[in-house]
């Protein structure tokens, strides 16, 4: 698949939802939570996070 096309279905997928509809557009606390858990849950048994 060309780089055109595979961009042009990603583009897609991030207009497949409207803003307002996207719950970490409207809440940046819920966003900055959800982040600092994946960072957390990712760093877990390799020697990274604590």
């Amino acid at each position: 698949m060309d780089i055109e096309r595979q961009r042009e279905i990603a583009s897609k997928g991030g207009r497949s939802v409207p803003a307002e509809k996207r719950s970490f557009s409207q809440d940046r606390e819920l966003a900055s939570s959800a982040g600092r858990k994946g960072g957390q849950a990712t760093g877990t048994g390799r020697g990274g996070a604590e």
